[in-house]
C-alpha cells in the first residue's frame, strides 16, 4: 500500500453504534502479472482495539493485467473477527474497463499478508 488517509467524511448525522465508521482514501501498487496503481475510496466499521470489523472498497486501477493495458473499477469487501476474513465480496465494475480491458467482466479476490501486503488476483473474461 502506498498510502492510507483518513478523511473527515463520516455518515451525517454520525450514529452511535458498538463500532465506529470511517473513511480513507487509499493509493496502492502493484507488481507482477497485475502491475500498475490504484485510487481507492475505502470505507469500514472497524474496531481498532479487537481488529474486529468490516470493510468496503471501490478502487479504479489503471496498468497492465497479463500485459493488457487499461483501467477499469472493482469493488471487494470483508469481515474479520480480528484473525480470519468471511463474507468475503469481490466484483468487477460492468462497462468500466479502457483500452486493452475494455469490456472486462469477472471477480477476484484478495489476500493480505501479515506484513501488510496485499496480494490481489482477478478472475475475468475480456468480451
Amino acid at each position: 500500500m502506498k498510502s492510507f488517509v483518513p478523511t473527515e467524511l463520516v455518515p451525517s448525522p454520525a450514529l452511535p453504534t458498538g463500532v465506529p465508521v470511517g473513511v480513507a482514501t487509499m493509493e496502492k501498487q502493484f507488481e507482477g502479472e497485475v502491475d500498475g496503481r490504484s485510487a481507492t475510496l475505502f470505507t469500514a466499521a472497524f474496531d481498532q482495539a479487537t481488529g474486529v470489523g468490516t470493510y468496503l472498497a471501490m478502487e479504479s486501477f489503471e496498468g497492465s493485467l497479463n500485459g493488457r493495458h487499461g483501467a477499469f473499477n472493482f469493488a471487494h469487501s470483508a469481515t474479520t473477527g480480528g484473525t480470519d476474513r468471511s463474507n468475503e465480496f469481490f466484483v468487477l465494475v460492468p462497462s468500466s474497463g479502457t483500452g486493452e480491458l475494455a469490456g472486462i467482466t469477472g471477480g477476484g479476490g484478495l489476500t493480505v499478508d501479515a506484513d501488510g501486503t496485499h496480494r490481489i488476483w482477478f478472475d475475468y473474461e475480456i468480451g
